[in-house]
């Protein structure tokens, strides 16, 4: 017999050479909602974009990452 399972999410916030591992607030929130969630616990990620999924160590992960650039 054949069984599925749902992989549990993971997000992964980088920025200023750390990685920050995130859990998933609620299953039924878009990464990008997810996102947003955050971002009043982490200010950087309101200019973060989100890429993924990777499938990864049997969970689904989504990076978070900063696109703060120098000036000019």
């Amino acid at each position: 017999m054949l069984t599925t399972n749902h992989l549990p999410r993971v997000f992964i916030m980088e920025g200023k050479g750390q990685k920050i591992q995130l859990s998933d607030p609620e299953v039924s929130f878009s990464p990008q909602a997810v996102l947003n969630f955050y971002c009043a616990t982490y200010p950087i990620l309101t200019t973060a974009t989100v890429s993924g999924p990777v499938i990864t160590d049997d969970t689904v992960q989504y990076t978070f990452t900063s696109v703060i650039g120098t000036k000019g």
